[in-house]
């Protein structure tokens, strides 16, 4: 390296021809022939060869690029690559700008959404604004230790266990998008494994003997919402996902039809679904066109609710409040269908799995197999109406009087 410095000056750089013109000290001007000037560094660390840029004149003047050697010097002299200084520099000042849980949540939720289904990417999204970001929005993901987010989801799980085992999901995924992202250390991944109690049985909670659904059911006719109430029996009778019944559009009904099609862009597994709707379903349906005839959704918002429909956390919120926590979730109106429909009635299991819209399983089923047993599902929700209604229904009974005994 050149000891002499400061050989450039500004009379020499007004029209400096293609080529390095040295200053000194490592320091050089490059010239290329598209016209481009820009300041390079020349210097040795390690036993290697480097160059460090230090940007564009005139953009950059001769006088701020010596002060930018004479400062890699001083890094060199203390044995520092300036090189790699710069990389950990670049890193801090991307983290500073885009290292909160909270930018890194926005950027992961737009990352996943190219992905998943809307009703995936609507259950984070609303996790996260409800529960993770009014605690965690600013704290830096450099640093974030599992403690803080761990005392967040303990204070979930106190009313709401199924939605911190999601928040706990989807805290990891937004920390490991951070890792992606070089916003946070290699392998600092939370550990939150411990964090609360792990559900018993790893299953959805669902009422499955006959006197516990009719005890069940008859909580649901009693409930006093009748929005939430006709939402929670339209669950029952059609067992699809809650997220579905909520969000149910008009325009998605073909009553004429007793058909509810819910297109591909909704559906978990992305293929479109037809549900068949039982006399019950309609009557329930037909219940709402007083609130909500010539709008978008089929169930309206309860007063304090920000979506445009009923939230599904109302059906959660609801069986809670009649004392089935742990008993049976929203969700367990499927397992219920799956269990008792199966039991009961001797409804074929392929049949409520159409119903149910699960995946096919095997590469092959995936790929060729399109069976919805529609007339089938259409007998066998109608025989599963019918048999919830008897639950709980009482019979007509004709009473039987004996004939007077003619008098003696």
């Amino acid at each position: 390296m050149a000891k002499a410095s400061n050989k450039l000056t500004a009379v020499a750089l007004r029209n400096p021809a293609i080529g390095r013109h040295w200053d000194g000290g490592g320091l050089y001007l490059e010239v290329t022939a598209e016209g481009g000037r820009y300041w390079r560094w020349k210097y040795r660390h390690g036993g290697k060869e480097k160059r460090l840029g230090f940007g564009v004149f005139p953009e950059v003047s001769l006088s701020d690029a010596r002060k930018r050697r004479d400062a890699a010097r001083e890094l060199l002299q203390a044995g520092t690559d300036p090189s790699e200084q710069r990389k950990t520099d670049k890193a801090d000042e991307l983290r500073a700008s885009r290292g909160t849980f909270g930018a890194v949540c926005a950027d992961w939720l737009a990352f996943k959404g190219k992905a998943w289904a809307p009703e995936s990417l609507r259950k984070a999204d609303y996790v996260a604004r409800t529960y993770l970001l009014p605690k965690l929005k600013t704290k830096k993901v450099a640093t974030l230790a599992s403690k803080d987010v761990g005392a967040v989801l303990k204070g979930i799980a106190e009313h709401a266990p199924d939605l911190a085992r999601k928040a706990r999901q989807y805290s990891q995924g937004v920390i490991r998008h951070a890792i992606r992202e070089g916003l946070r250390d290699e392998g600092r991944l939370l550990i939150l494994d411990d964090v609360f109690a792990a559900a018993k049985g790893g299953h959805i909670p669902a009422e499955t003997m006959p006197e516990e659904i009719a005890a069940l059911l008859k909580a649901v006719r009693a409930y006093p919402s009748e929005v939430t109430r006709a939402a929670l029996l339209m669950c029952a009778y059609t067992a699809q996902r809650p997220g579905m019944v909520s969000a149910m559009r008009w325009d998605e009904l073909a009553l004429d039809a007793a058909e509810w099609r819910i297109p591909g862009e909704r559906m978990k597994t992305r293929h479109a679904h037809i549900v068949p709707l039982p006399r019950q379903a309609l009557a329930l349906v037909e219940a709402m066109k007083a609130y909500t005839a010539g709008r978008e959704y089929v169930f309206p918002p309860l007063a304090r609710q920000s979506t445009p429909h009923l939230h599904r956390d109302a059906l959660s919120n609801a069986l809670r409040r009649m004392g089935f926590a742990g008993k049976h979730a929203t969700h367990g109106f499927r397992g219920m269908l799956r269990t008792a429909g199966r039991e009961r009635l001797g409804i074929d299991s392929d049949v409520l799995e159409a119903q149910l819209a699960h995946a096919k399983r095997g590469n092959v089923a995936k790929a060729y197999d399109r069976t919805t047993f529609g007339d089938a599902r259409v007998t066998a929700m109608q025989k599963w109406a019918d048999w919830l209604d008897k639950l709980t229904v009482p019979a007509t009974v004709t009473p039987i009087h004996k004939t007077a005994a003619p008098a003696a």
